[in-house]
C-alpha cells in the first residue's frame, strides 16, 4: 500500500508538473492509472466520485506538504483546475560549506518530539534533493556534548503553530500568586527555552500590554481562534531579556537572606557574599531585582528574607497565597 500511494503521488506531481494549461479533477483522474484503477474513468457514481474527491485532496495536500507548490485556477466558465508551475518549484543552487551544514544537522537532532524531529529530517532531505552536497554530512556528531531542549509542556506544540501562523489564542494560566488559574486571550509572538523552562511572548488582549507567560503554568489545553492579530507585532522580541529582568538578573541592588545549609545552590550560584551562621543556616547576598520574590518562594522553608522589608514582605504574601490554594 505504501508503495502503492508513493507510485500515485509521484504520477500526481509528474502531471501537475508537465502541464501548461491547469487540468480539472476529472482529467487527472482519467490521466492516472491508479484513480482508473480505483475510481473508473470519468464521472461514477455518486459514492466513487466522494471516495475520488477525498483521496485527490488527502494527495493534493501530502504534495504540499512535501513542498510542491500547486496552484488553483479558476476558468472563465468556473471550472477548478490545478498546476505546478516548474518556476516556482525550482530552487536555486545551494552551497553550504562545513560548518553551515553542520549548524543545521544540530539544529534538527535539538528537537526530541517524533512530530518535530520528522519535520527537520523532511526539511534536511529537501536540501540534499537541492544540492546539498554528498559529501557532508550534516548528522554528523561535531562535538563530544549533544543538545537537546526538552518540550514536556502540551501546551508547546499548539503555540509554536500559532506562532507560526499568527492566530490568537485562549488558555487558563496560573499565576505563582494565584490559587486558581484565570482565561488569558494572547495573540503569540515567539518561544524562547530560558534555564530549563519554556516562555511564551505576546500580545494580552484583556491587559492591552505585552506580556510572557512560563508554558508550565499553562492548565488545559490551548484554544486557536479565528481572528487575526489587534496589535503589531514587534521586530525583536526580547523573551529572555524579559523573563531576565523578572528573575533579577538585571538587579542594581542586593538582598539578604538565610539560607539552610546543603539547600537552594542556584541562590548560592547568584550570591555576592556567603557566610556561614551556624545551626544549618547561612546567609547570602543575593542580586535583587523584579520577579526575586517568586523565585525565592520556590525554595519554600529553606529561605528567610532578612533585608529588605519590602522583599521580606512580598515573599509572606506570596507564600500565604499558595497555603489558602
Amino acid at each position: 500500500m505504501a508503495i502503492a500511494k508513493a507510485e500515485r503521488l509521484m504520477n500526481l506531481a509528474l502531471c501537475l508538473l508537465g502541464t501548461r494549461r491547469p487540468l480539472s479533477k476529472r482529467e487527472l483522474r482519467d490521466s492516472i492509472e491508479a484513480y482508473v484503477e480505483a475510481f473508473g474513468p470519468g464521472r461514477g457514481a455518486a459514492g466513487s466520485d466522494d471516495s475520488f474527491n477525498r483521496m485527490f485532496e488527502r494527495d493534493k495536500d501530502d504534495l504540499r506538504e512535501l513542498g510542491l507548490v500547486i496552484e488553483t485556477v479558476e476558468s472563465l466558465d468556473g471550472e477548478i483546475g490545478y498546476l505546478a508551475r516548474r518556476d516556482s518549484n525550482r530552487l536555486p543552487p545551494i552551497t553550504l560549506d562545513a560548518e553551515e551544514a553542520a549548524a543545521l544537522g544540530l539544529a534538527a537532532k535539538v528537537w526530541q518530539q517524533a512530530r518535530l524531529a520528522g519535520a527537520a529530517s523532511g526539511a534536511l532531505q529537501k536540501l540534499r534533493a537541492a544540492g546539498l552536497p554528498e559529501d557532508v554530512d550534516p548528522y554528523e556528531a561535531h562535538g563530544a556534548l549533544e543538545p537537546r531542549i526538552p518540550v514536556h509542556e502540551a501546551a508547546f506544540e499548539p503555540l509554536m503553530l500559532a506562532c507560526r501562523d499568527r492566530r490568537p489564542v485562549v488558555f487558563d494560566y496560573r499565576k505563582a500568586t494565584a490559587a486558581h488559574p484565570e482565561p488569558r486571550h494572547v495573540e503569540p509572538w515567539a518561544l524562547e527555552c530560558w534555564r530549563g523552562h519554556w516562555y511564551l511572548a505576546g500580545f494580552d488582549r484583556d491587559r492591552g500590554a505585552e506580556r510572557v507567560f512560563r508554558l508550565s503554568r499553562i492548565t488545559g489545553r490551548v484554544r486557536s481562534r479565528g481572528a487575526s492579530f489587534t496589535a503589531p507585532v514587534p521586530d525583536v522580541v526580547t523573551v529572555r531579556e524579559t523573563v531576565a529582568s523578572w528573575a533579577g538578573e538585571t538587579a542594581d541592588r542586593s538582598a539578604l537572606i538565610r539560607l539552610r545549609t546543603g539547600a537552594g545552590y542556584p541562590l548560592r550560584a547568584k550570591a555576592s557574599a556567603v557566610r556561614e551562621l551556624g545551626d544549618g543556616w547561612d546567609e547570602l547576598e543575593i542580586p535583587y531585582g523584579h520577579g526575586l520574590d517568586a523565585w525565592l518562594v520556590e525554595f519554600g522553608p529553606d529561605v528567610v528574607v532578612v533585608d529588605p522589608a519590602e522583599l521580606r514582605a512580598d515573599v509572606v504574601d506570596r507564600l500565604r497565597a499558595v497555603a489558602k490554594g
